[in-house]
């Protein structure tokens, strides 16, 4: 296994729920890196190298205050950018 912020996946697997309750903004790949840029820069990372600990960071995203600061960061991210979009 190579070293990964697994943020970033929890981050791209909330994105697509949240892009789909929201017809405001762009969903032009551009836009949706910047969203996923932004939130990314908002939370923090938690890089896994080893298959525990990959199994780990699954277990901590269980957790509700995991998934609720990803879908703040989010939230946050696409009212960002839908106010400035840079395509």
């Amino acid at each position: 296994m190579k070293l990964k912020n697994y943020m970033e996946t929890a981050v791209q697997n909330v994105l697509d729920e949240l892009l789909d309750k929201t017809n405001c903004i762009c969903k032009c790949s551009r836009c949706r890196l910047d969203i996923v840029a932004y939130a990314l820069n908002h939370l923090p990372a938690k890089y896994v190298v080893t298959d525990k600990g990959h199994t780990y960071t699954r277990v901590a995203e269980m957790a509700q205050q995991f998934n609720a600061d990803v879908v703040v960061a989010l939230t946050k991210a696409i009212r960002h950018v839908g106010k400035k979009p840079r395509h």
